[in-house]
C-alpha cells in the first residue's frame, strides 16, 4: 500500500503542476480557454487571479514532493497536510466554481491520502 500511496502522491503532485502551467501561463491561449471554457474576454480580465492561483497549485504540488522526497514521520506529515489542503480545495472550487472539480482534484486527492492512512 506503501507504493500505492507514493503513486497516487505523485500523480496528484504532477496534476498541480499542470494546473500552474495551465493557469500562470496558458490562461489566455487557446487550450486555457478551451479546458477552462471561457472567453478571450474573460481570460484577459482574470489572467493576474489565475496566475496566483497557479502559483498556489505549484506550491501544493512543492509540498507533495517534498514530502516524497524526506523521509517519515515528516514526509508523512506533510504528505498528510498537503493532501489534505488538495481535498478541501477541490471540494471548495466544486462548491464556487465546478462541480467537476470535485472529480479533477478532491478525488485524485482523497485517493491519495485513503492510500497514505492506509499504508
Amino acid at each position: 500500500m506503501a507504493q500505492v500511496a507514493f503513486v497516487l502522491a505523485l500523480v496528484v503532485a504532477v496534476q498541480h503542476v499542470g494546473f500552474l502551467v495551465l493557469e500562470m501561463f496558458l490562461w489566455t491561449k487557446p487550450i486555457g480557454l478551451k479546458i477552462f471554457k471561457t472567453t478571450p474576454e474573460v481570460a484577459a480580465s482574470s489572467a493576474t487571479l489565475a496566475a496566483n492561483q497557479g502559483l498556489y497549485n505549484g506550491f501544493l504540488a512543492a509540498g507533495l514532493l517534498l514530502g516524497l522526497a524526506i523521509a517519515d514521520p515528516a514526509g508523512f506529515v506533510l504528505k498528510a497536510f498537503v493532501l489534505s489542503c488538495v481535498v478541501v480545495a477541490g471540494i471548495f472550487g466544486a462548491i464556487t466554481v465546478s462541480p467537476r472539480i470535485l472529480i479533477v482534484q478532491a478525488l485524485p486527492g482523497a485517493l491519495a491520502l485513503a492510500a497514505l492512512l492506509l499504508a
